[in-house]
């Protein structure tokens, strides 16, 4: 690496990041274009929540109520905090649980600004389990937002740490999927969202994602800027090294002469 970030570099770093962040906005507007057109997906939101809402059970309430207060504004806060207080403790490196702070707080914002600037309805009180608890707009979903951040950009940063760890990946992925699964489940279950927000929550996740990727392999870069790997260096010749050779160089010359000598008359 130069002192100046040449532009392949940068370029190279940073496509993954830049490709998470188009898919999750190309899914975010696409998801609206549905919702605002109702047309496509978009015609199974409503008829989902109350096939849901006739199927309810106390065992299934408790669950996904359970689900759904884990992963809320009350209490996911405080599993961010730990995790990038835990983090930093084994680690002793400030970046990591910065980067996924600064990643919730992102997500955050962005769905509070999404919300209000989308101001669709949330499903009628008449098919949610707690009329009224949810006082915000529905797109997209902030339970998903929160849940699906938090999974996606601690499974990353773990991967980047030791990306030979492939069964552990394999066993983030599935954990990931699974708890992502059951909180967007949750949000249609108790009547809080339709399918369109939940999958647009999930989108807005794997936006920030991007951005976390970005930030990331651009610290990279920068790092090695700033400590460049050490390059092989000539070895030095000292005055042994030459009397050595000029030693060599005689005996052999003495041989060589030998040699004549021997086979002469």
């Amino acid at each position: 690496m130069t002192s100046r970030m040449r532009a392949s570099d940068a370029a190279l770093a940073l496509w993954p990041a830049v490709l998470l962040v188009a898919l999750g906005t190309v899914g975010f507007f696409g998801l609206l274009d549905w919702v605002g057109e109702q047309e496509d997906l978009a015609l199974i939101d409503q008829p989902l929540v109350e096939l849901l809402a006739q199927h309810r059970t106390d065992a299934w309430d408790g669950f996904f109520g359970a689900v759904s207060f884990v992963f809320g504004p009350t209490v996911l806060p405080v599993i961010v905090a730990a995790v990038a207080l835990v983090w930093w403790r084994v680690s002793r490196s400030w970046w990591e649980p910065a980067l996924l702070t600064g990643a919730m707080v992102l997500s955050t914002g962005l769905t509070v600004v999404l919300k209000a600037a989308v101001g669709r309805d949330r499903p009628a009180d008449l098919l949610a389990v707690t009329p009224g608890a949810d006082t915000s707009g529905s797109f997209p979903s902030g339970h998903t937002v929160g849940a699906a951040t938090l999974v996606l950009v601690v499974g990353y940063l773990l991967w980047h740490e030791d990306a030979e760890a492939s069964w552990a990946l394999a066993g983030w992925v599935v954990v990931s999927a699974a708890i992502i699964a059951a909180v967007g489940a949750s949000r249609l279950y108790l009547g809080a969202h339709f399918l369109t927000d939940v999958l647009a929550g999930l989108c807005v996740a794997i936006a920030v994602l991007g951005v976390v990727v970005g930030a990331e392999r651009w610290h990279d870069l920068w790092i090695e800027r700033q400590d460049p790997p050490a390059r092989p260096e000539a070895l030095a010749v000292t005055a042994e090294d030459l009397a050595w050779v000029r030693g060599n160089g005689d005996d052999a010359g003495a041989d060589d002469e030998a040699e004549v000598g021997s086979e002469g008359p």
